[in-house]
């Protein structure tokens, strides 16, 4: 079926940014001039520009007009198992942001809940079962750069000094110290990865616009058994995934 007007303009000009043919900063031509480009009503140029302006690609400025939206430095996320596996006690997240001249850190909330049937299943757990969920937001010197919320059963972790994730001992060190610290190994790290819109939720502890992509890195912990998932929301325009994956 032919695309509303709308949608084949709001292509072209999305086709633009990402060629670089309107770089962040430029501004947008007026309704009135991409109506007649394109040969339709103000209307239909209007509802162009109000989808990539949901979308985070453009962005209006009162009294000026229509402006590509300067993104945030892209920044690489480091995918390595290795590199999480070598017994380290602080967090991975930490230890990427230093190795990029940041300060890591993240606030963090935990309560007990009852796992979904998507959570029960990836942690191999009987759906209603006792989790704790712990939902983050992991900043960059002190700006909000991805969220996550994780689930681990309590049928491990209750009445041990890793029952909080962000409490006691070992707070602040990575899930695989954290076990290690139980007598649980961790041997295995398993990732889904998908891409979807943003929620109305994570745009605001993001700061991202309604309409932003982000994508979803569905990521499980296991060795005997799965001791913990997590759903991890990035942005895809605050970081690239770069993946290191030993070759035996």
């Amino acid at each position: 079926m032919r695309q509303p007007a709308y949608l084949r303009i709001a292509d072209d000009l999305r086709r633009r940014i990402v060629e670089g043919r309107l770089a962040p900063g430029d501004k947008v031509p007026s309704r009135h001039e991409l109506a007649r480009e394109y040969e339709v009503s103000d209307r239909v140029a209007v509802e162009a520009v109000r989808l990539l302006v949901a979308e985070g690609y453009l962005e209006s400025r009162s009294g000026s007009g229509t402006y590509v939206r300067r993104r945030p430095q892209l920044r690489r996320l480091a995918r390595s198992w290795y590199r999480e596996s070598r017994g380290r006690s602080s967090s991975p997240f930490r230890a990427d942001m230093e190795s990029q001249g940041l300060t890591g850190t993240w606030r963090s909330s935990s309560e007990t809940t009852s796992a979904s049937p998507a959570v029960a299943e990836r942690l191999d757990i009987p759906e209603g079962a006792e989790v704790m969920r712990t939902r983050y937001t992991f900043l960059a010197d002190d700006q909000p750069v991805m969220a996550s919320t994780s689930w681990e059963p309590m049928e491990l972790t209750r009445g041990t000094p890793v029952m909080l994730p962000e409490e006691g001992p070992h707070a602040g060190a990575g899930v695989v110290a954290r076990m290690r610290a139980i007598g649980l190994e961790v041997s295995l790290a398993t990732e889904v990865i998908t891409a979807r819109s943003i929620l109305a939720e994570e745009a605001d502890i993001l700061n991202e616009p309604l309409g932003s992509i982000v994508m979803v890195i569905q990521r499980t912990y296991s060795g005997d058994r799965p001791v913990e998932t997590a759903d991890i929301v990035v942005p895809v325009d605050r970081y690239e995934l770069a993946y290191t994956i030993p070759v035996d």
